[in-house]
């Protein structure tokens, strides 16, 4: 599978020295889209006008006018259907745009549920607008870029994603007030997202975060609304899915390289998630991807 890298888009000469971009949404700036893929930066589409298809992992998101996707890096993705009339603007950037250790863990894939809950969000015409605005302030540093400018477009691309993750708040208790068992959540999706082919209890993370079990558990049902366990198993459930869809892996392999004792394993572990094979499940995943 490909993976994009930011550093080797290069349209203009400005471009080797910059750690974003910004064009207009188009067929020919999709062109590359169109075949599940992964990118080493953050993508980002905002429709102002027709719509899309953006296939992220198992989930098609159906984009139109006033929405806006977050792609995080790593994630599998591809785009289809697109309308006659599309209209809007893509944004790329690196992690390196961050420098609050706290907001970079945020954006982070993985580390919290935004890798998902941004992938498709939909603002009141207002909000819209003042996005448009600051995407309009972006791209004209994008096209013109100088030092002072670049920290500019930095913190125009920061106010910009924040005010997505504002526009989520209800739905993500993490981010709307302060917590002192926060930076514990960031740690463990942290953690979890490095460690989970190796180790799946409960037990290896509290000890690794120095708390009990019992506590771990409460901050995970706090911020996520699932215990720890689940949490485990869902980030496993992920990459299962990743590798039926995308990889040429026979279910051995992928049972060995997750770490179940054997394919059976694997199968018993779907099947009590999901209520399907994995045979199953890739042959749903296929018919989604190939509809």
């Amino acid at each position: 599978m490909k993976k994009f890298e930011i550093k080797k888009n290069i349209k203009k000469q400005d471009d080797k020295n910059l750690s974003f971009r910004v064009f207009d949404l188009t067929e020919e700036n999709l062109k590359d889209y169109f075949k599940p893929h992964k990118k080493d930066h953050f993508f980002i589409i905002v429709i102002q006008k027709g719509t899309l298809q953006l296939h992220i992992e198992d989930k098609i998101h159906y984009l139109k006018a006033e929405k806006i996707s977050v792609v995080f890096p790593e994630q599998v993705h591809f785009i289809s259907d697109l309308s006659s009339d599309l209209k809007g603007k893509i944004i790329l950037f690196e992690e390196i745009l961050f420098c609050s250790d706290i907001l970079k863990n945020e954006l982070s894939a993985y580390n919290v549920n935004l890798s998902t809950q941004l992938n498709c969000t939909i603002l009141s015409s207002e909000d819209f607008e003042q996005s448009l605005n600051a995407i309009k302030i972006i791209k004209g540093i994008y096209e013109y870029p100088s030092l002072i400018k670049k920290e500019q477009a930095r913190f125009q691309i920061k106010i910009f994603l924040l005010g997505l993750i504002e526009s989520i708040h209800g739905l993500h208790p993490i981010l709307h007030k302060e917590t002192v068992d926060k930076p514990i959540y960031v740690r463990f999706k942290k953690l979890l997202n490095e460690h989970y082919k190796q180790y799946r209890t409960v037990q290896y993370y509290a000890k690794e975060l120095a708390i009990t079990t019992k506590k771990l558990n409460s901050i995970t049902k706090k911020h996520c609304g699932e215990t720890a366990i689940q949490a485990i198993h869902n980030r496993i459930l992920i990459e299962i899915k990743r590798q039926l869809m995308f990889s040429d892996l026979s279910h051995k392999e992928i049972a060995f390289d997750l770490g179940f004792n054997s394919p059976s394993a694997l199968n018993k572990f779907v099947k009590a998630k999901l209520k399907e094979t994995p045979t199953e499940l890739q042959q749903e995943l296929a018919q989604m991807y190939n509809a």
